[in-house]
């Protein structure tokens, strides 16, 4: 059966073998002609029997004749592999990417996990892939051959900034933002291969980092200048500018995948932690969880049941996990016990058992609970396992997200009991009381 399947059916890709694979020969028209889904997947993870139960038969699957050679599957160990996780924006394990008509941004899969469901989307991938071939439209990539023949570019040119002596400072030094700055010269070989990797990596880092790394080039033999002050003798030389520090070398691998890890793991170290953002209305849980893989959402006890002293307890817990996690860039969200109650009831957790914790991925409508304690150690705990891909979920209430209810913020201070109108009895006629024998 399919599921007897041998696991060594599937392409299992290296960073080297995978960049090769994807981008070395992009241009080659019979690689542009096939799809590819491939899953980013941790060893011990791998236990749990999700690839081997639903993925690894796939291949099997999709080589039938009509479509040999066409649908490929392939994995990635993530553990092993870093930089192709960082460079496709894997944050979370298992997850499964489809590399389609553009090979620089694969679609991730959202479907479910059996071999039929992956098969499926595989088959819907492929549709689309020759809608765009029949349509006309290019059916390769961003990728442009760079002047210098360094291979193909998976970036945009537009988002290295050109950084000169007149401009340096101004846009480097003064920013806060972190920066990247490769200095070459046009003659120089190892440039010209340089050149592609950090085109992708510019276009991939400011997105994944909303523009807070930035990658710079100085041509250093026209802006004589600031190459100059920084000493630069070799080509190319990388250093990173951090504002208020001394400039540092870079000493990473020269692949787009080892750039945008080391900007990521540099977003991180200078990013502030996430807010932590009380749910006072359905926009504030949309533009908090849209763009994060998953939003975690603790409902508190009523404020009359902890006062300000106990439910700040509780906030600072929460905090100090954002802190914690915030190079995950997770969104982290609190709302008080009855204030969101459909919330509540579509998580399971309504009227009982405060203080409680979710953690939701609202693109696939899958959630899991808190099972643990509400304290550091426990909730390090429940996020570790999540982080990895393990921890049982489950299908948000109805598969959509519940409705919720704009309320007031919390104030800050102790919740005031109900005061009781006082009620005037002199108008009220009662009977004569009568002892009955």
């Amino acid at each position: 059966s399919a599921l007897k399947t041998p696991t060594s059916v599937v392409e299992k890709y290296s960073a080297v073998g995978f960049d090769f694979k994807f981008h070395s020969n992009f241009s080659d028209s019979a690689f542009s002609g096939w799809l590819c889904v491939c899953a980013f997947y941790l060893i011990f993870n791998n236990k749990k029997g999700l690839l081997n139960k639903g993925y690894f038969p796939v291949r099997k699957r999709c080589y039938l004749p009509n479509f040999s050679g066409i649908v490929k599957v392939g994995a990635v160990d993530a553990d092993q592999h870093k930089s192709l996780g960082g460079q496709y924006g894997v944050r979370g394990f298992p997850t499964i990417k489809i590399f389609g008509a553009n090979k620089n941004k694969p679609e991730e899969y959202q479907g479910g996990r059996s071999s039929q469901a992956i098969v499926d989307g595989a088959m819907n991938a492929l549709r689309n892939l020759v809608k765009e071939r029949l349509s006309g439209r290019s059916g390769g990539s961003d990728y442009k051959q760079s002047g210098g023949g360094g291979g193909s570019s998976g970036g945009n040119k537009k988002d290295v900034v050109e950084l000169t002596d007149d401009n340096f400072d101004k846009l480097v030094l003064d920013s806060d933002d972190v920066w990247l700055v490769e200095f070459f010269a046009p003659w120089c070989g190892h440039c010209k291969n340089l050149e592609p990797e950090w085109a992708a990596a510019a276009t991939a880092v400011k997105e994944q980092t909303k523009g807070k790394v930035r990658l710079g080039a100085v041509d250093a033999t026209v802006h004589q200048g600031v190459s100059s002050r920084y000493g630069i003798r070799g080509f190319p030389t990388i250093k990173i500018f951090r504002k208020g520090e001394e400039p540092e070398d870079y000493q990473g691998g020269r692949t787009r995948g080892d750039i945008i890890e080391k900007a990521l793991d540099l977003f991180s170290d200078n990013a502030p932690p996430p807010e932590l953002l009380e749910i006072l209305s359905e926009d504030v849980l949309k533009k908090t969880c849209e763009d994060s893989q998953l939003c975690i959402i603790a409902v508190l006890p009523h404020i009359l049941d902890t006062g300000a002293a106990g439910r700040n307890s509780y906030l600072d817990v929460m905090m100090k996990m954002a802190e914690k996690y915030k190079k995950k860039m997770w969104g982290w969200l609190w709302t008080e016990a009855g204030a969101q109650m459909e919330l509540e009831s579509s998580l399971g957790i309504g009227g009982f058992g405060y203080p409680a914790m979710a953690a939701i991925n609202t693109r696939k409508m899958k959630f899991a609970l808190l099972r643990g304690s509400f304290s550091e150690t426990g909730i390090h705990e429940f996020l570790r396992e999540l982080s990895v891909g393990r921890g049982s979920t489950a299908t948000l209430g109805g598969g959509v997200m519940p409705k919720l209810h704009t309320v007031e913020p919390w104030d800050g201070k102790d919740g005031q009991l109900p005061v009781e109108e006082d009620y005037d009895l002199s108008d009220v006629e009662l009977d004569d009381f009568k002892d009955e024998l």
